[in-house]
């Protein structure tokens, strides 16, 4: 049996167990019933992300037993319309037709208000008739606007809940208010009609596989352990790397910002799980109490931390969407000020980690997609090789080491080394990779989608990768006084081309605070031509500092 035939069927084994304890989730017998319930059916959310995940999980056995889906929104909706809207993101192959029809059968659509008590409890009544069991266990997901959270999650609770012994489990999308007086209101809202237990915070970047990956790579490998403090990392850059822009979204994306949009939360969240002690165990109430712990070791943002941008058009662009910057997007005001694009530079404030930078930035409309987090090492000391890289036309010390954890797309983990050059005499130092690149190592492994993770773990019950109302509280402490002075000061955005590598301002700042870029070493892809250019290389030397693969 090959390498490949032998990690398929360890992963083949572990889906088994794990459909095998969701099938029986809550009922010995399997007599129990459950229901899923996605608020904002008729949305962009549901039919991209929400119906899609809820279809994959069934297609692969990965839905309790006994369950049905009601949509519910305002619009006058049918099934058929919802899953027709959602067709080409359902990825249905032609053998999947069959099972398809299967799950179509199981949904359900009740429309009406989302603050009306005599809706909710026409809800409830039909919730009754299809599942045929008033005590089924009850998922709400909530792809609405943040501006209908109040309201619906307090008729949901007063009017939909099951009776004993079902359980009710409330999911929450992002964002989580504007800034912390909003979000601490939100937080004492639900908590008075529901248990932290019944809350599931959902920030899709916790489902990823690479953020998941780093506590299993810092807390089961001895290597890093023991380097993974102020003593051997010099800086930790935390990137998120859109080559979009807002596409029609603006009006929405202008009341938040990239700062609020990403930062205070995927890149926060990221900085946290890098940043934490070990914990006890992989419970989630353990893991969450180490996250909270180093978010409290952070002081708020200084303003001379920041660093934010606006993208303008590429008027040179054949695409007509490069050639829109951000103010041509409908429903932006012409006199926006949101930023595009932000760096902040945070630093945690305890034994293992004082005096380094952890440096968080975030853009859109740039020249890839790409998140990753990339921690840096300090240079060696001493002057062993400064003879051989002089006698090499190479000016200063060696390249630093840098671990590298490619979150999206093509998840990989590699670690930058310098070696010998092959085949020369005497000491010539070129820069390489030990690389683990998941689409070679695990060629048969389907990875599955941050969404399938966490609704799994909802019906599992499992809240590892679910914010907690204190961590939240602790992020936007943290952000909230940086917004407020940026809109009291009226902090000028820098304006960047769409497509551009990023701001000359942000990769200056990141140096100052010891991040170095040395622009000499080339990703594998790149070796081989499959990713990336000459031009292209061309066009990042321009940039200050030349932002490294």
């Amino acid at each position: 049996m090959s390498l490949q035939e032998r990690v398929k069927e360890k992963v083949d084994c572990i889906y088994q167990r794990l459909r095998t304890h969701v099938t029986n989730i809550g009922s010995s017998t399997g007599s129990q019933r459950h229901v899923f319930f996605v608020f904002g059916a008729s949305g962009d959310l549901a039919k991209k992300k929400i119906y899609p995940t809820l279809w994959w999980l069934y297609r692969d056995g990965f839905v309790p037993e006994n369950t049905c889906f009601i949509g519910y929104a305002r619009s006058q909706l049918t099934v058929e319309k919802i899953f027709q809207n959602a067709a080409k993101y359902m990825k249905v192959q032609d053998d999947e037709r069959e099972k398809y029809e299967q799950f179509i059968k199981i949904n359900s659509y009740v429309h009406g208000s989302y603050d009306k008590p005599e809706d909710f409890e026409r809800l409830n009544e039909e919730t009754n008739k299809i599942s045929g069991q008033a005590t089924a266990h009850r998922f709400f997901y909530l792809a609405l606007p943040p501006s209908v959270y109040g309201s619906v999650s307090e008729m949901i609770s007063k009017h939909c809940r099951p009776e004993s012994p079902g359980f009710l489990r409330l999911i929450v999308e992002k964002p989580f208010g504007k800034d912390l007086e909003s979000s601490n209101k939100l937080s004492e809202h639900l908590s008075k009609f529901y248990s932290e237990e019944e809350l599931y915070r959902i920030d899709h970047y916790l489902g990823k596989e690479m953020v998941q990956n780093i506590i299993v790579l810092r807390f089961s490998n001895k290597i890093f352990s023991r380097v993974w403090n102020r003593d051997s990392i010099a800086a930790v850059n935390i990137i998120f790397k859109e080559d979009i822009g807002t596409q029609g979204r603006g009006g929405y994306f202008d009341e938040f910002g990239i700062i609020r949009d990403v930062i205070q939360n995927h890149l926060m969240q990221i900085l946290s799980i890098v940043a934490m002690e070990k914990p006890r165990s992989t419970t989630g109430e353990d893991i969450r109490d180490e996250k909270v712990k180093v978010l409290r070791c952070i002081a708020p943002i200084k303003l001379e931390d920041v660093v934010i941008g606006q993208y303008i058009g590429d008027k040179d662009s054949t695409d007509p969407e490069r050639q829109k910057g951000y103010l041509d997007d409908d429903g932006v005001p012409k006199d926006s000020r949101t930023p595009t694009y932000a760096q902040v530079v945070l630093f945690v404030n305890n034994e293992r980690w004082d005096g380094v930078p952890f440096i968080l930035r975030a853009g859109k409309a740039l020249n890839e997609k790409k998140a990753e987090i990339r921690i840096q090492f300090r240079d060696v000391p001493g002057g062993m090789f400064d003879e051989e890289l002089t006698e090499h036309g190479v000016k200063g010390t060696l390249a630093r080491d840098e671990l590298v954890i490619r979150v999206q797309p093509n998840e990989a983990i590699y670690l930058k080394v310098n070696t010998k050059r092959p085949g020369e005499m005497g000491f010539s130092i070129e820069e390489t990779e030990l690389d683990l690149t998941y689409n070679e190592r695990y060629q048969d492994v389907k990875l599955p989608d941050a969404y399938e993770r966490l609704i799994l773990d909802v019906f599992t019950g499992s809240k590892i990768n679910f914010v907690r109302s204190d961590e939240l509280q602790e992020a936007w402490r943290i952000v909230d006084p940086i917004l407020a002075e940026i809109d009291k000061k009226k902090v000028p955005v820098i304006p960047y081309k769409f497509g551009a590598v990023g701001l000359r301002e942000a990769f200056a700042g990141a140096a100052m605070h010891g991040y170095i870029y040395t622009g000499t070493y080339v990703w594998k892809d790149e070796r081989s031509g499959s990713i990336g250019s000459s031009s292209q290389d061309k066009e990042r030397s321009k940039s200050f500092g030349k932002e490294k693969k």
